[in-house]
């Protein structure tokens, strides 16, 4: 497989063949499936909570007697039927993290990318370095690869996620000011970050780095 080189311009500047092995086809779909339930569960806050008969302020004794008055029996105020009472069978702050081994998310992060380079969403930038946090020049580069440009309608591509190598703050401080336009480092990427873009945009050491983490 091979994945095409560009410049900040646009410009092609050939194509790099990649080094890592790619998964057949028909195979890494359930581990794929498996990697991005688990990172959706593991964004939840889990803090939901409730408070339970004990835990609800109020009296303890009978609102009125047990027979005689006509009204239907009742032991105390708290109880989960009347307003204000506790809640039975609430939510309360638990973890939702779903465990994979390292061999499912292995498979699931190779079988994500071997499809997107497949299908040529995958592009590696030639040098991409922001002296300080500049907004326009970041998307004047994205524009040139048909990414969100001033016309989304007509741009090639709508969402991206720009990797780096290592942790840039020029380039995270000015992709976070463009729509539908993320950044995170090779070391960091996760199977969700490669399927929810339109386009992948690597950095050829990003990149690089990132063949090394699958060859592992």
């Amino acid at each position: 497989m091979k994945v095409a080189i560009k410049d900040t311009s646009g410009t092609d500047q050939g194509e790099l063949k990649a080094s890592f092995t790619p998964v057949d086809d028909g195979k890494g779909q359930q581990a794929v499936h498996e990697a991005v339930v688990a990172y959706n569960a593991a964004q939840r806050a889990g803090n939901a909570s409730t408070k339970t008969v004990a835990q609800v302020s109020g009296s303890g004794t009978k609102p009125w007697r047990q027979k005689g008055t006509g009204r239907a029996r009742v032991g105390y105020k708290r109880n989960p039927i009347w307003r204000g009472g506790g809640v039975a069978h609430g939510p309360k702050p638990r973890v939702y993290i779903k465990k994979l081994n390292k061999k499912v998310r292995g498979l699931a992060l190779r079988k994500a990318i071997t499809e997107r380079v497949k299908d040529g969403q995958v592009i590696i930038l030639d040098g991409l370095n922001l002296e300080k946090p500049a907004t326009a020049q970041l998307a004047s580069t994205l524009s040139a690869l048909g990414i969100n440009g001033k016309k989304p309608t007509k741009a090639l591509y709508k969402s991206a996620i720009l990797i780096t190598a290592e942790s840039d703050s020029n380039i995270a401080l000015s992709a976070r000011n463009i729509s539908r336009v993320r950044s995170t480092t090779s070391d960091t990427l996760t199977t969700y970050d490669i399927l929810w873009p339109d386009v992948l945009v690597f950095t050829r050491d990003a990149f690089q780095k990132f063949e090394q983490r699958l060859n592992q």
